[in-house]
C-alpha cells in the first residue's frame, strides 16, 4: 500500500462531527471520551492525596462521634444519635467525607475531591467554633438549646466523648480543606469546557440559594409554638410568644462569630463553586454546599420531630428546600456533560 493510500484509508477511517473521540491517558491507561469533554489528569501531587487521607479520617471520626454521649446538659445525658433518623442525619456529612475522601486520595479525577474538601473545610470553621461555643462557653449564658430533640437549659455543660469525636472531625475537615487549597494549583486537570455557557445561570442560581439560605439561618429551624393566654376576669384571650431555642446569630461570642462565618462561606462559596474549572469541581463545591445545608434541615426537623413541644418553623421548611435546590444545582453540572454530548452525537 501506498503512503498516499495509507493517509487516504486512515481520513476515511475517523469518526465524523460530534462522535469524534480522543483518548484521556493517566498513567498507563488510555479511555475514549467525546472530545467535547475530554478530561485531561496529570500526575497528582502527594498533597493532594494527603488531603484525600485527612477527610477519609474526618468522615470516620465524624461517624463514630454521633453514638457515645454527646454532653451532659443540666445533668441530662445527651446522644446525637437516639435513634435510626438521628442516625441517618448525622451520618449525612460523613458519609460525604468518606466517599469523596477515598476518591481523592486514590487521586481520581482529583479536582472534584479538592473541590469538596476545600468547600466543606472552609464551611466547617463556622461549625467548629460554634462546637467550641457549646461545649465550653454557653454556660456564661445559660439559655434554651434543642440537642438532638431535646429541650435542655444550658446552666451546666460538661463534655463527652462525641463531642470531642465531633470537634476532631471538623478539626480534620478544615486541615483537609486547607490542604486542598493549597494543592490546588499544583493539581493538573481540565475538560473541553461544556458547562461554560451555563456558568452564569448557574452562579446566578446558586447565589440567590445562598441568600436565601442564610435568612433561613437567622431563624430557628424548630421553635416553640405561639400559646394563647385567657384572662379569666374579661374573658379577652392574648397570643403569648415563648422564648425558644436561640438562632444562629443569636448566640454570644465565639457562636456568633462561627455564624457568621458559616452564612458569609455559604454565600461566597455559592459565588466561587458555579466558577471552578473543571466541570467535576464545580460539582464537587456545589455537593459539598447541598450536604452541609440539607444536614443543618434535617437537624431542625429532626428536632421537631423528636420534640412535643416544639414545631417546624417556615425558616426550617425554607433550609430544607434550599438544600434540596442545591442538589439540583450539583446534579444539573454533572448532567450538563452527557446533555452536550448526547447534542453532538444527535
Amino acid at each position: 500500500m501506498s503512503a498516499r493510500e495509507s493517509r487516504t484509508g486512515s481520513t476515511r477511517n475517523r469518526p465524523r462531527g460530534g462522535t469524534a473521540t480522543g483518548s484521556m491517558t493517566r498513567g498507563t491507561a488510555e479511555v475514549d471520551v467525546p472530545v467535547l469533554d475530554r478530561a485531561v489528569v496529570g500526575t497528582v501531587p502527594s498533597l493532594a492525596r494527603a488531603a484525600g487521607v485527612l477527610l477519609v479520617l474526618a468522615g470516620v471520626v465524624g461517624a463514630v462521634a454521633p453514638f457515645p454521649t454527646y454532653l451532659v446538659v443540666g445533668g441530662h445525658p445527651i446522644a446525637l444519635a437516639g435513634g435510626v433518623g438521628s442516625a441517618l442525619v448525622s451520618l449525612l456529612v460523613p458519609a460525604a467525607n468518606l466517599a469523596l475522601g477515598v476518591v481523592l486520595a486514590r487521586g481520581l479525577v482529583p479536582k472534584l475531591g479538592l473541590a469538596y474538601a476545600g468547600v466543606s473545610g472552609a464551611l466547617a470553621v463556622g461549625a467548629l467554633l460554634i462546637e467550641l461555643y457549646r461545649g465550653s462557653a454557653s454556660t456564661a449564658r445559660p439559655a434554651l438549646e434543642v440537642i438532638a430533640g431535646r429541650q435542655v437549659l444550658t446552666s451546666t455543660v460538661e463534655v463527652r466523648a462525641g463531642w470531642v469525636l465531633g470537634v476532631a472531625a471538623l478539626v480534620l475537615a478544615v486541615l483537609a480543606g486547607a490542604a486542598a487549597l493549597l494543592a490546588w494549583g499544583r493539581t493538573v486537570m481540565d475538560d473541553g469546557g461544556t458547562l461554560d455557557p451555563v456558568r452564569s445561570a448557574l452562579a446566578g442560581a446558586a447565589v440567590l440559594l445562598g441568600v436565601g439560605t442564610v435568612l433561613c439561618l437567622a431563624l430557628p429551624a424548630a421553635d416553640l409554638p405561639r400559646r394563647v393566654v385567657t384572662d379569666p376576669s374579661t374573658g379577652m384571650q392574648t397570643v403569648v410568644t415563648q422564648e425558644g431555642p436561640q438562632a444562629l446569630l443569636e448566640r454570644p461570642g465565639l457562636a456568633l462569630l462561627g455564624g457568621l462565618l458559616l452564612a458569609g462561606g455559604i454565600v461566597l462559596c455559592s459565588v466561587v463553586a458555579p466558577s471552578l474549572r473543571p466541570r467535576l469541581a464545580t460539582v464537587g463545591g456545589l455537593l459539598a454546599i447541598a450536604v452541609t445545608v440539607l444536614a443543618a434541615a434535617l437537624d431542625g426537623l429532626r428536632d421537631a420531630l423528636g420534640s412535643s413541644g416544639l414545631e417546624w418553623t417556615v425558616p426550617g421548611a425554607g433550609l430544607l428546600l434550599a438544600g434540596l435546590g442545591y442538589g439540583a444545582l450539583t446534579v444539573l453540572a454533572w448532567r450538563v456533560r452527557r446533555a452536550a454530548v448526547g447534542g453532538q452525537h444527535s
